[in-house]
């Protein structure tokens, strides 16, 4: 979609008081009109942790917020009918709806069950530590309250490939089942990067992928989503989601959008991805947010921004952001871009034309949101024509676009002024900072050109100024 926008709609923190598909429908129409085209909902099936979990800790997958399972009926977000409601509202706004879909682990099963397996070492995953024993795996889920609706699959130990507690003799440690080895299309972080968390869903068995795709055909049916976002997939056979993609978009006559989470800051190894997964999804560039984060640590130089980036290579399969819910203070893969440079950062995916950005609840609601709203309008607005970029200075880099006019600077340094180009059919305009930052106004000369100025580790974007 041109100059589509896509906001992920949730971050990690939010409270546990199932209010979230309610205030979805509640502000569609609001984030249609400032530029959204897409958003990204949070999982919204049942986990492990019921009404308190985020989602990532899958429990039962048909339970939407209908079944009372793991001590809530909600989920964190709210029940299955308010999910649908905001899907409708979303869509009667002209805004796409994509789904979170996790498959590489369950957990909080109601039982545990013994089997036979190895424990692996945890910083190498082929090495074998142990021999071959008897563990107790909590692996036995019957989705007890559900009583059967929708499916009457029942998982068990040979539809995983191993966990990480064995109760046993009560040990944690990183347990791969006997008969089931470690998948081996998945990242070789590790060694081989296969086991995440809970029990891992082996996709070497053939009633997992049958129950995958049925599940999946009933998902769209009763949600009636527009696509879906992938999570972990560095985790999970690369041969699994485009032949999943391909059944569920021919059974189903519709061509979702999918964009998958592979954590690797490595972009010849998302390139590798897309092309074994034959481009059936596009990816966010996880290379770029590294970039962004050590630019804002002063760790990195500016104008190498889009240095070995997903948008650089491959630009119509990159999903851009600058912070999602994984990056945030206090998870795992924390890598917070620091506060001076979100708004930089956000200009250098929202107001350049390659790639499909991705704004973030917490900056998009947070103190930057006038910010973000303009960028979005400008997006809608201005970004059309033939563009200029200015990259050469380590700490300022600029672009200008023609047409309908627009010239973008940032600095991570000083003070700094720009002299770019942006066509003679503004000549004898006067322009301003649409981000108000700059309270100067400035003439492009006779040539279409002008100095465009800059205050120290911020940002600026130029517009002819309007007149009444």
């Amino acid at each position: 979609m041109k100059h589509g926008v896509m906001i992920q709609y949730f971050e990690w923190y939010l409270p546990d008081d199932a209010s979230l598909w309610r205030q979805l429908k509640k502000n569609a129409q609001a984030l249609a009109d400032k530029g959204i085209t897409s958003v990204w909902m949070p999982p919204a099936y049942k986990g492990a942790g019921g009404i308190h979990d985020v989602g990532y800790g899958v429990y039962d997958m048909y339970d939407l917020g209908e079944f009372d399972q793991k001590g809530s009926i909600p989920t964190k977000y709210g029940t299955k009918q308010e999910y649908l409601q905001a899907i409708k509202a979303l869509q009667e706004a002209g805004i796409n709806a994509y789904a979170d879909i996790v498959f590489n682990h369950r957990m909080g099963a109601d039982r545990a069950q013994k089997v036979e397996a190895v424990e692996t070492a945890s910083d190498d995953r082929t090495q074998t530590i142990s021999d071959v024993h008897t563990i107790e795996a909590w692996t036995e889920f019957d989705f007890e309250g559900r009583h059967n609706k929708y499916s009457d699959f029942k998982w068990r130990y040979p539809h995983f490939n191993g966990v990480d507690y064995d109760s046993l003799s009560q040990k944690h440690g990183i347990f791969n089942f006997d008969q089931s080895p470690w998948q081996k299309c998945v990242d070789n972080e590790n060694g081989n990067y296969d086991y995440l968390m809970g029990a891992d869903v082996n996709f070497d068995n053939t009633e997992v992928i049958d129950e995958l795709t049925r599940w999946g055909q009933w998902y769209v049916d009763i949600t009636h989503v527009d696509g879906f976002r992938l999570d972990a997939l560095k985790h999970i056979d690369a041969r699994f989601f485009p032949s999943w993609l391909y059944t569920l978009r021919t059974t189903k006559e519709k061509e979702f959008f999918a964009v998958g989470e592979y954590w690797n800051s490595d972009v010849q190894v998302l390139e590798d991805y897309l092309e074994t997964a034959d481009f059936s999804m596009s990816l966010f560039d996880v290379p770029l947010h590294f970039n962004l984060y050590h630019i804002s640590k002063k760790e990195m130089n500016l104008n190498e921004v889009f240095n070995n980036t997903l948008v650089q290579k491959q630009d119509r399969y990159a999903v851009t952001f600058v912070d999602n819910h994984d990056s945030q203070k206090g998870q795992a893969l924390e890598s917070e871009i620091e506060d001076w440079f979100t708004e930089s950062a956000y200009a250098l995916i929202l107001l350049r034309s390659e790639g499909y950005p991705c704004v973030f609840y917490r900056d998009y609601y947070g103190s930057h949101h006038e910010q973000l709203d303009q960028m979005m309008e400008l997006r809608k607005t201005r970004i059309d024509g033939t563009r200029h970029d200015y990259f050469e200075e380590n700490d300022c880099v600029g672009w200008s676009y023609e047409n309908n006019g627009c010239a973008v600077i940032i600095s991570t340094g000083s003070e700094k002024e720009k002299e770019m180009l942006v066509g003679q059919d503004h000549a004898g305009q006067t322009w301003i900072d649409a981000l108000s930052h700059s309270e100067q106004e400035i003439t492009i000369n006779e040539e279409g050109m002008a100095h465009f100025p800059c205050s120290a580790q911020s940002v600026s974007i130029w517009i002819p100024k309007q007149v009444d």
